[in-house]
């Protein structure tokens, strides 16, 4: 697993691909920080993981919320946590892009 890129754990739960999409983009463009990976549930549940220092990512979790909520789409949670606890990774390992995409 690479090294963080920094000291913040940021994630957006919305409904739907084009609304993650959509927060995703807005995310990784408002701030210095690096998609960790997202996890998709069956019930079209999806969230996506950002991480970087604390400001980048609540800029990122902020402007994504928005880009989401400008489509006219729901948020049904997110957050910002800074400083995560080591034991995290043990959850948001599961979702790294490397783990879940082929290559």
């Amino acid at each position: 697993m690479p090294e963080s890129k920094g000291n913040a754990f940021g994630a957006i739960e919305t409904f739907g691909l084009v609304w993650v999409l959509e927060a995703g983009d807005a995310m990784c463009k408002a701030g210095d920080v690096s998609l960790i990976g997202y996890e998709n549930t069956a019930s079209g549940y999806i969230s996506i993981l950002v991480e970087g220092d604390v400001s980048a990512v609540e800029a990122a979790v902020h402007a994504g919320v928005e880009a989401v909520e400008a489509l006219g789409a729901e948020v049904y949670s997110s957050v910002v946590i800074p400083r995560p606890h080591p034991d995290l990774k043990k959850i948001t390992g599961r979702y790294r892009l490397e783990n879940l995409l082929p290559y």
